[in-house]
């Protein structure tokens, strides 16, 4: 079996064509990040909290709906949100989810569930 010059060349040139595209195409994010960081911006400055709720819940819903991965303290921040607006169940529940996604943030999760329930018996 003989490979001629013109048959070289044409596999090389596929080669060479899907390494090119290869290249072009970004690296895929790790997580979906969404308006998460402008809305933690906005907690800082004191933004209305029902509407930072609102829009991490929309993008909560997007991220599901491309199978994407939330960032580490998504549920933390939405958690936080819920507890300013007295929606304690909604709280734990983030907290809970933030915990079972991010066990490195169970001691912090864990703090925070705790001073929420202190709160709740006084």
């Amino acid at each position: 079996m003989t490979i001629t010059l013109p048959a070289l060349r044409s596999g090389a040139g596929l080669v060479l064509g899907g390494l090119l595209l290869a290249g072009c195409s970004g690296p895929k994010t790790l997580y979906q990040w969404e308006s998460y960081q402008p809305q933690v911006y906005g907690y800082l400055k004191g933004d209305a909290k029902e509407e930072q709720v609102i829009a991490l819940e929309r993008d909560l819903e997007k991220i599901k709906a491309k199978n994407g991965a939330v960032p580490p303290g998504y549920h933390a921040q939405l958690g936080l949100l819920y507890s300013s607006l007295g929606k304690d169940d909604q709280m734990i529940q983030q907290f809970r989810t933030e915990k079972a996604l991010f066990p490195e943030s169970a001691a912090y999760m864990d703090f925070l569930m705790s001073n929420a329930s202190k709160g709740t018996q006084q």
